[in-house]
């Protein structure tokens, strides 16, 4: 886990949203253990009372669970929950602003994926 820290945010907000990305990309599945608290704060210098509140709002989230004496777990589900809350987030929050300067730049559907890095999008394959 490689994290460079923002100054805006608070860390432990920080570290959530990043073991929320490794969980989305498939880098932490359901049932693996994440690092322990001590191990996470001794990697990234940091308190490990800020871990624990970023381990522990993943637990509210029901993302993750506690097993007494064994540790932090990712649960069953937690991938597709993650899936299903984050597209609504992004397309509440950020799709909106991003359409409407796709708008202003006179930018169409096809246009962005005649230019997407992929260029298997381009060719209309592996669309959702």
């Amino acid at each position: 886990m490689t994290i460079t820290w923002n100054d805006s945010v608070p860390i432990y907000r920080q570290l959530r949203e990043r073991v929320v990305a490794m969980i989305l990309d498939g880098a932490l599945n359901e049932g693996d253990p994440l690092p322990s608290v001590r191990q996470v704060a001794a990697d990234f210098q940091i308190n490990p009372l800020t871990v624990s509140k970023a381990y522990q709002e993943l637990v509210d989230d029901q993302l993750v669970e506690k097993r007494r004496g064994l540790g932090m777990f990712v649960i069953d589900g937690a991938r597709e929950a993650l899936l299903k809350s984050e597209r609504e987030r992004f397309l509440r929050e950020e799709w909106p602003a991003l359409y409407a300067r796709l708008q202003r730049l006179g930018l169409d559907l096809k246009t962005l994926l005649r230019t997407a890095p992929d260029s298997t999008l381009a060719d209309g394959e592996n669309q959702p």
